[in-house]
């Protein structure tokens, strides 16, 4: 009688291939039940009892609502126990992000979007907090107190933030994630998301999020992360497993995650072969235009398959436009090493929120922009702590055809840093956003990068005088046509007069929070006389704007679609319709 063993391999594999498209064709409810059967059937000793706690301290986040030297809408409020859960509405005690719905990108200083973007990454800002003990989460509890669903995705790390050495290796694990969904009600809640459990402790928690289909604000109070301190332990009565999670590892063992990006394009063992089927038919600029909407994880799998389609996979004019931001959990210096002679075309690059916690180092940084530096027209680099003076130098030196450079909230640069973006004077583009230029390297950049069209520099607390940057703009950047000046403290009539004679082709101007402008001064209304171009404009939390500064607006201003005069009392609703 022949072996059964290897028909029950092959049935084993069948039955494996079965499962995997069963999960690619699962609905979200099936998932979800598979999470809590895991987590219904798991086991915590008496002795392993389970540790709740409040976030110690925020760590990092993309942007706020308040300002940098108050607590009032800002991150920080989400320290600590409750400030106001359980009760509903607008709190100054809570935490709010800069935005919401899908104005912010339909503005005139809004970006192009990167192509070749996963459509499972939607995140738009993000918040990390600490926490005092490392646990094993076993549930995180967000309290939303208004305009409650921003939160999309929740993830874990490895490293202890209070620890007094570096980790040997820092890992990211996602908790949870979910598509933005709206949620009608804007009441207080207690989001309880069913989250995965991990093999390693964690005091380091993420949020991200996604306002876009919000009718206001999110406000955030509090964050509890539930755990255990020795690891749980699975029952052996578990009869489902999250086979999105199976997925996940099939892919890194195979080499497909984002894990191995270094060992996708490097030393590729292809089989010999005599033909690539109807591949070997098709014009070379054809299959270029096929691959160009592949992201680029399906880039790095589609290498592997054959020699032809590795060329196609290595050429350089697939990596114009390289969207790095979705994969800042995992890209290290290694990934940009094999990346590297890919990206000697590159014109856009995105490197928001990638190399911290020493993925990247100033050194990797700088290699990879000496070799693709030359050709870049855009750079985006939020939230990139692993920045320096040294960083921003390189740019100044390589990247010579540079026309838009983000640096929102790299708020660890140190200010003679921006010294250096003075020498990019083709720059058309220029975001300063929560970083701690100063007013002497800001004139500097303004006097030389004449072609600039859209500044942002809401919440730089160290310019000492608005006024005297808002002459310089309105003398050296004639073309400038968007303008952040959100929370600028000083700024008077006398600025934005220079501003509104010397800039008139501004169509986004925000102005709020600007407390030291005054409609008796009549600067609203000439404002409004001089910017005939105006599409945008914010005046939130000015309590002088009156009804004559809003008839100004609609008789002069006749292509404006966003104005902002929130938390103002003294317009009469009248004179909006």
């Amino acid at each position: 009688m022949p072996p059964v063993f290897p028909m029950l391999t092959v049935l084993t594999m069948f039955y494996y291939m079965c499962l995997r498209r069963r999960a690619r064709t699962a609905t979200r409810g099936e998932m979800m039940n598979s999470h809590r059967t895991i987590e219904a059937n798991s086991r915590t000793s008496p002795l392993n009892a389970e540790v709740v706690q409040y976030a110690k301290e925020v760590v990092d986040f993309s942007s706020h609502y308040g300002s940098e030297n108050s607590m009032s809408y800002t991150m920080w409020n989400l320290a600590g126990v409750p400030n106001v859960f359980p009760s509903s509405g607008d709190f100054t005690q809570t935490a709010v992000f800069r935005t919401y719905g899908t104005w912010w990108d339909q503005c005139p200083s809004a970006p192009v979007p990167f192509k070749r973007t996963p459509p499972n990454f939607q995140s738009q800002d993000y918040v990390e907090l600490a926490f005092e003990q490392q646990v094993y989460p076993t549930a995180v509890h967000v309290l939303e107190t208004y305009h409650p669903g921003a939160v999309i995705r929740i993830l874990a790390c490895s490293a202890n933030p209070y620890s007094p050495s570096p980790p040997a290796e820092v890992r990211w694990e996602i908790l949870w994630s979910e598509k933005p969904t709206k949620v009608n009600a804007s009441q207080a809640r207690q989001f309880k998301p069913c989250i995965k459990q991990i093999n390693f402790p964690t005091n380091l928690i993420r949020l991200e999020v996604n306002s876009s289909l919000l009718d206001y604000y999110t406000e955030l109070d509090a964050v509890v992360l539930h755990g255990t301190k020795d690891k749980p332990v699975l029952s052996l009565k578990t009869s489902l497993i999250d086979m999105n999670d199976l997925e996940d590892d099939y892919e890194e063992k195979n080499g497909c995650g984002m894990d191995n990006l270094n060992k996708k394009f490097s030393s590729i063992a292809l089989r010999e072969g005599t033909s690539n089927g109807y591949f070997d038919k098709l014009p070379y600029e054809l299959i270029q235009l096929i691959l160009n909407h592949l992201t680029l994880p399906d880039l790095c799998r589609l290498a592997q398959t054959c020699k032809l389609l590795n060329q196609h996979c290595c050429d350089p004019l697939q990596y114009i436009h390289l969207n790095l931001q979705p994969y800042w959990a995992k890209l290290n210096d290694t990934s940009l090493e094999f990346l590297q002679p890919r990206c000697t075309l590159v014109q856009w690059l995105n490197l928001s929120w990638t190399g911290n916690r020493g993925f990247i180092s100033v050194s990797g940084f700088s290699r990879f922009l000496k070799v693709c530096g030359s050709e870049l027209v855009r750079l985006e680099l939020s939230c990139s702590h692993f920045l320096n003076e040294t960083c921003l130098e390189i740019i100044s030196e390589m990247c010579l055809n540079l026309q838009d450079l983000n640096l929102s909230s790299c708020d660890k640069l140190p200010p003679q840093a921006f010294n250096h973006i003075a020498k990019l004077c083709g720059l058309k583009r220029l975001v300063l956003y929560r970083t701690k230029v100063e007013q002497t390297a800001l004139l500097s950049v303004l006097n030389f990068c004449s072609e600039l069209q859209h500044l942002s520099l809401g919440s730089c607390v160290m310019i000492e005088d608005y006024d005297v940057i808002a002459s310089m703009i309105g003398a050296k950047c004639k073309k400038l046509r968007t303008l952040d000046l959100w929370r600028c403290k000083n700024i008077t009539e006398n600025g934005i007069a220079e501003l509104a004679s010397g800039c008139p082709l501004l169509e986004e101007l925000d102005l709020g929070w600007c407390p030291t402008l005054q409609s008796s001064t009549g600067c609203f209304a000439k404002l409004a006389r001089q910017l005939p171009n105006l599409q945008k404009l914010f005046l939130t939390a000015n309590r002088s704007v009156c009804d004559t500064d809003i008839e100004e607006l609609a008789c002069n201003c006749t292509r404006l679609r966003q104005l902002d005069i929130l938390e103002n009392p003294q317009i009469n609703p009248k004179s909006i319709h």
